[in-house]
């Protein structure tokens, strides 16, 4: 169950207030039912770790991070905080470039107090956003790969140590990776609590077009970051605007992004944060919707980008057909239903039915069960193929692809007598992978099929 909270009673009353008491009603059950965020407890890595990961950066040449931190009236103890988790890396090779648009010098004294050169202060002459303010600390920047980190956030210890080991172990395969990401918690303003983590998918465009799931911690090569910058015109989410454009510059070269499955970045709640009351900042909310619209309408797509009964959530709705706008997807999947719960669909390579017993009315973790998104697996029972891998499904499968009349999908009484349309939706999704298409998983695609116990139909 999350963390109780006046704000979370706050966010309660908001979704009531946009959603109407019968959403309200089934998200509280979600949580009280055990389908919220995970048991949880931060364990930090030992001072054994540290030490050992500290000797083994001695040896690493090649990579130094510039951590970009844009600054304004921030509280003395949190920037304290914020500047300390730097300091205490076991990963040595780093400069801070604070970017202080604050009228006095409050931030100026904290910075300097440490007396450590790889903190560099930059005073700016007026506020002008975050966007850029954080600009002008990435065209400081004199790193292999920059960072960015709010300034009353921290990183764990070990945070610059394992994105640089990621690093090394790429180049190793001759991989020279461009962006990394690292798993991600909350904690509250006294750093006592740390709770609602964030353990992240790797790369997948369609859910980062869902959801700015990347988020914290994001590392990006220096020259990509300074090429791409930040845009003012979404501020509030212009690191969900980044991401989105960096993604488009490495279409293609996914192997080139990484993700770090480490929560290596304590996102602080407090009053005034977007994390611990969503309200303060709509419309940061209303920025990245407008920053899926401009990725969509760069790629051609004709789509209409809605928000969801989610803040920070959102669906495509495709104006005409997905394989002609996108030939990178070479299936589409949604979702079977039986007596009120999901029971197929999005599958892992293995034949797990990912949200297998879910309630239809709730989302699951992150939300992740009525996201848009690219899936590893599709079930047959509710699959539409391209026209142009109908050859294929025959070679993997043995039959001759036929679809319900009206429908598009998949008719999987073609299939011959005894085969288990999960396992050959398993097969089939491997080959057309390894063809270098996408497979769509789409939620609101919904059949309903008969009740059969967990017998797979």
């Amino acid at each position: 169950m999350g963390k109780f909270s006046i704000a979370n009673l706050k966010k309660t009353a908001y979704y009531l207030k946009r959603n109407g008491i019968r959403k309200t009603l089934e998200a509280v059950a979600e949580r009280l039912g055990g389908d919220g965020p995970p048991d949880y407890e931060w364990i930090p890595v030992s001072p054994q770790v540290l030490a050992k990961q500290r000797a083994e950066a001695a040896g690493f040449s090649g990579v130094k991070f510039s951590i970009v931190v844009p600054a304004y009236r921030t509280p003395e103890r949190y920037l304290r905080e914020m500047l300390e988790s730097l300091i205490r890396q076991s990963f040595p090779c780093w400069e801070l470039i604070l970017a202080d648009a604050t009228e006095d010098d409050s931030v100026k004294s904290v910075a300097e107090s440490y007396k450590d050169a790889r903190i560099r202060y930059h005073r700016l002459p007026f506020n002008d956003g975050i966007a850029e303010n954080t600009n002008v600390g990435i065209e400081l920047a004199e790193g292999d790969y920059v960072g960015l980190l709010d300034h009353d956030d921290v990183l764990t210890e070990n945070a610059l140590f394992e994105m640089a080991a990621a690093v090394r172990q790429a180049m190793k395969q001759g991989i020279s990776l461009q962006l990394l990401y690292s798993d991600e918690d909350k904690c509250d303003g006294e750093m006592q609590t740390f709770y609602e983590p964030h353990f992240k998918e790797n790369f997948n465009l369609d859910l980062l077009l869902s959801n700015n799931y990347i988020c914290h911690f994001m590392v990006m090569k220096r020259e990509l970051m300074q090429m791409l910058r930040l845009r003012e015109a979404y501020d509030g989410a212009q690191d969900f605007d980044l991401a989105l454009r960096a993604a488009a510059v490495l279409s293609g070269k996914e192997e080139e992004i990484r993700h770090i499955p480490l929560v290596l970045y304590h996102w602080r709640c407090h009053a005034r944060s977007t994390a611990e009351n969503p309200r303060s900042k709509m419309y940061a909310y209303d920025a990245g919707r407008r920053a899926v619209e401009a990725f969509t309408g760069e790629q051609g797509w004709k789509v209409k980008v809605k928000d969801t009964e989610h803040l920070g959530f959102y669906r495509l709705e495709y104006q005409g057909n997905i394989f002609e706008m996108r030939s990178e997807v070479g299936a589409l999947g949604g979702s079977l239903v039986s007596r009120g719960r999901i029971v197929g669909g999005r599958m892992g390579r293995d034949g797990r039915i990912l949200d297998e017993g879910l309630p239809v009315s709730h989302s699951g973790y992150m939300h992740r069960a009525v996201l848009q998104q690219e899936a590893e697996a599709l079930d047959l029972r509710n699959l539409e193929l391209r026209k142009e891998l109908w050859p294929l499904f025959q070679r993997v499968l043995g039959t001759d692809y036929r679809e319900l009349p009206g429908t598009g999908i998949f008719d999987v009484s073609a299939l011959p007598e005894g085969t288990d349309p999960v396992r050959a939706g398993v097969e089939l999704s491997d080959a057309i992978r390894r063809e270098g298409y996408r497979l769509l998983y789409l939620p609101e695609r919904v059949r309903k099929i008969p009740f059969a116990g967990r017998k797979r139909v």
